[in-house]
């Protein structure tokens, strides 16, 4: 067991990071045949927003099927995970048509920022021969996590997974990955054409701060205490729907009771207008913010690979006192497993719907250490209403807000209410639903 005395996977039910994204790969062939997943923001009837920008989550809102529409109880579990995995393959493959000139894919069939690599422990000796090869090089030591990147730009006409390669052989004691990119998941509306919540600063206040990392949110009753937001990635901060859900879920008040009522909320957005947004290093730089400003709790509900450069960022993030909290996602148990979830440092959260069941799409990490509503719930609306959610996104902003008032893992593990097989340590916030 680890710090969090979680449930974790047995290592023959691991699922490999190269295997699982073959098989996403494999499934880019059925992609005409095979319905999308199932949504996690569900709009109300007759409902339309107005979308800005061609942002990776107005790229993945577009990708419908039948899944959604779908009681995946009824679904067997082979079945159901084919179709998710499909439903990835779908996404994946619609980014890549849609903004092919700023996304592609790296060496393990993941998303990532198109002509870009990511290294870390390399000196100079090794930036100046990566230079005599045609690299482009660029240092930066991200705010707040004494973390050092240099960020390569690629040679003319080199693909991202020829290039790791030939970076690896010239740097071989460095890390060097893709600047990976992080989907929020689901049925997303995208970027709104809507007014931000309102800049309220905490003015120096004592009160523990909560953190979100993920799109932008837009002005809500319920997000009425101290909001900053910042952005980390072009045009950004942006309202985003999926944000706005997030944000309420953590720090709501009033007309969205979130986890944490009214605590002083810093917001990332990592999206903007960005066609390549939801970056690796965007997140990073996120973190280093939060860092920075004392941040308690952290909530992403963003899944991805594993990736250097986040774990970096989050063992120095947790070793200056932020806890993360991350969802392990929507793609079903047979995806590969889910980050920032599956880091050892970070609280893992799977989602339960209204009986108390595990959610069927619920995704895999390498540890699960707590459960909350993912489903039969509502959360904050960009129209300042409410609408149904569905989905892991929504279950972690629960567990971090509880996380944050109650101060730390051990008072949250004794106040988790027994749960099934793959809710770690039990059920939290069970009654955070929002339903009146």
């Amino acid at each position: 067991m680890d710090r969090f005395d979680s449930e974790r996977i047995d290592e023959g039910e691991k699922y490999s990071m190269n295997g699982g994204f073959s098989r996403i790969a494999l499934a880019l062939g059925l992609l005409a045949v095979t319905p999308s997943a199932s949504a996690q923001l569900l709009p109300r009837a007759g409902q339309t927003l107005d979308t800005m920008g061609s942002t990776v989550s107005e790229t993945l809102g577009r990708v419908r099927g039948t899944l959604g529409g779908l009681d995946m109880d009824r679904l067997a579990p082979a079945q159901l995970a084919d179709r998710l995995v499909a439903a990835r393959a779908a996404r994946i493959a619609r980014l890549l048509r849609r903004h092919g000139d700023v996304i592609e894919l790296d060496d393990r069939r993941a998303p990532a920022r198109r002509g870009v690599i990511l290294l870390t422990g390399a000196g100079d000796r090794v930036l100046a021969a990566l230079r005599s090869v045609g690299y482009g090089v660029a240092r930066e030591q991200v705010d707040g996590l004494d973390l050092s990147v240099a960020r390569l730009t690629l040679p003319a006409g080199r693909s991202l997974s020829d290039a790791l390669k030939q970076v690896r052989k010239i740097a071989p004691e460095a890390q060097a990955c893709a600047d990976n990119i992080y989907l929020p998941g689901g049925d997303l509306a995208g970027t709104l054409r809507v007014p931000l919540a309102d800049d309220r600063r905490d003015g120096g206040s004592s009160a523990a701060i909560a953190g979100v990392i993920d799109g932008g949110a837009a002005r809500h009753p319920a997000l009425s205490g101290p909001v900053e937001q910042r952005g980390f990635a072009r045009g950004a901060p942006l309202a985003s729907a999926h944000g706005t859900a997030v944000a309420s879920l953590m720090v709501g008040k009033g007309a969205v009771q979130g986890a944490a009522p009214g605590a002083p909320l810093l917001l990332a957005d990592v999206y903007g207008d960005d066609p390549a947004g939801g970056g690796a290093l965007a997140i990073a730089r996120a973190l280093g913010w939060m860092a920075a400003r004392r941040v308690r709790v952290v909530t992403i509900s963003l899944v991805g690979p594993d990736n250097p450069v986040l774990a970096g960022a989050i063992q120095r993030a947790t070793e200056k006192g932020v806890t993360v909290v991350a969802a392990v996602g929507n793609d079903g148990p047979a995806a590969p497993p889910a980050y920032p979830a599956s880091y050892a440092r970070v609280v893992a959260v799977t989602g339960i719907d209204g009986r108390g069941r595990l959610l069927p799409e619920s995704g895999r990490a390498l540890h699960v250490d707590f459960a909350a509503p993912g489903a039969d719930m509502n959360a904050a609306s960009a129209d300042g209403g409410k609408r149904a959610v569905r989905g892991t996104s929504f279950s972690a902003p629960l567990v971090a807000g509880r996380l944050l008032a109650v101060g730390g893992i051990a008072a949250l593990r004794s106040e988790a209410k027994a749960g099934r097989k793959g809710m770690g340590a039990g059920i939290i916030c069970g009654d955070c639903k929002n339903t009146d």
